[in-house]
């Protein structure tokens, strides 16, 4: 994942969850996971992917952190979760 450096930090939700006007699914002829809205589609890379997979309004963001910790065997992404979850918020896809 390439990390977003915002102009200002936005502040995340607690429990970040995809924005209504999104929906987030795999698309086998896209080999990739994109987030459909009503005038078109995002197609995501696999980093940006897993973090949206996990943002149902129930997991805060230090779970998802540690859930992708976890399940990636790596340590400290903490700061690049964050950076994604703002840039998501800053174009609508996290409320």
């Amino acid at each position: 994942m390439t990390p977003c450096t915002p102009q200002t930090a936005i502040p995340l939700p607690v429990q970040p969850r995809l924005s209504r006007l999104f929906r987030l699914q795999y698309e086998p002829v896209q080999t990739a996971w994109v987030l459909l809205y009503p005038e078109g589609m995002v197609k995501l890379n696999d980093s940006a992917a897993e973090i949206l997979r996990r943002c149902d309004g129930a997991r805060t963001v230090d779970a998802i952190v540690e859930e992708l910790q976890t399940l990636f065997a790596v340590q400290d992404i903490g700061p690049q979760v964050r950076d994604m979850l703002q840039e998501g918020k800053r174009r609508g896809w996290v409320r």
